[in-house]
């Protein structure tokens, strides 16, 4: 046994050497300052960004002094865009299709209509050219982002009642950020982009009609329930919302190989942690939805899918004549999505409906 520990230390050693420097050559620590786009505590995705802030303190031994600020104690949500790019704060925590106002493109770096599932999105960010994309745009803005969470399919959202056609939207006020928001427009809803501490009061009060979070295991916690009693199941507006560990990028070139290679680690553990939490939690938080607060779950007929994809096909046009770059990033991510589609439809999306086929699960 000895003997294999001396071995595998020298083995460590002897590979990344060159590469990184260890621990003990990072000498004198570093403040990161990071601010977050969700509130403090909250189940899902306040708790993954906390447990993030936390990781990298603890890759780091301490290397790292992370103060981390949920939405709100440091900045508002929505400015930690200009708060990072500024350099006042190292770091946010988000969804990147919150700064669709900056550049288009921000959007396919969480979610677009009839987009990528997580896993699709992934793999086109580490192995399809996703991330080189997103580096050239958020250069534009002194950034670095990598990706840091996931939440899966997303729910359609709540409604105040039900929607059986694409008319039913027309005259509809719905908070829906980034291009599903788009599409809902062009269908005749009004839609705004309000932070997650805003929704439940807007929709209590009335000042909105209906609103999409997250899942259930999210939803559940914002009580939305107490104003909309329609939950609709998979919609097309966030297939896969990735999330966002956006730093400033100024200061990420300042660190050295290891100082980054901690920061990426821990971004990549909890990508994987918070979407595999999401899809622990969803099923059960779903069960209470319905058993607890008496949820009418329901899903949106093919009709009212149809015509949400003829009004995608004319956002993505949109973004395609804003620029160049908007046009490459919107290319690759259509051409990687159908690319992977097609296998995913034959395997893992052929495998997973004959499973439940057979064991009978709806």
């Amino acid at each position: 046994m000895m003997e294999r520990r001396k071995f595998l230390t020298g083995a460590a050693l002897g590979a990344g050497a060159t590469a990184l420097a260890t621990p003990a050559l990072a000498q004198g620590g570093k403040t990161l300052t990071i601010v977050s786009t969700w509130p403090r505590d909250f189940p899902g995705l306040g708790i993954s960004a906390q447990r993030l802030a936390d990781r990298i303190a603890q890759l780091s031994d301490g290397h790292f002094k992370v103060e981390y600020f949920a939405a709100g104690e440091r900045v508002g949500a929505f400015d930690s865009f200009d708060e990072v790019a500024s350099g006042n704060s190292q770091a946010y925590i988000a969804a990147e299709y919150y700064w669709a106002g900056k550049h288009p493109a921000f959007n396919y770096f969480t979610s677009v209509p009839f987009g990528m599932s997580n896993p699709e999105w992934n793999a086109w960010i580490k192995f399809g050219g996703g991330q080189e994309l997103w580096d050239e745009v958020s250069d534009q803005f002194g950034l670095k982002a990598f990706t840091c969470g996931a939440t899966g399919t997303q729910a359609g959202g709540w409604f105040n009642k039900e929607i059986e056609s694409a008319d039913d939207l027309k005259g509809l006020k719905m908070r829906i950020p980034g291009l599903g928001g788009q599409v809902l427009s062009k269908l005749g809803a009004s839609t705004v982009s309000l932070p997650g501490s805003q929704i439940y009061e807007n929709l209590v009060s009335g000042s909105i009609d209906a609103t999409e979070w997250v899942g259930p295991y999210n939803d559940y916690f914002m009580k939305f329930y107490e104003a909309a009693k329609y939950y609709y199941t998979a919609g097309m507006h966030e297939p896969g919302g990735g999330l966002s560990f956006g730093m400033n990028k100024s200061w990420y070139e300042g660190l050295s190989d290891w100082e980054k290679a901690v920061i990426e680690a821990a971004c990549m553990e909890e990508n994987a942690a918070a979407y595999e939490e999401n899809i622990a939690k969803n099923g059960e938080y779903l069960a209470k939805l319905v058993d607890e607060q008496g949820v009418q779950v329901r899903a949106f007929n093919d009709d009212v899918w149809d015509s949400f994809g003829e009004a995608a096909e004319e956002v993505f046009s949109e973004v395609r004549d804003h620029s160049e770059l908007a046009a490459r990033v919107n290319d690759s991510f259509q051409s990687k999505l159908r690319e992977m589609g097609s296998m995913m439809n034959q395997f893992e999306i052929g495998y997973v409906n004959q499973r439940n086929r057979v064991l009978g699960l709806s």
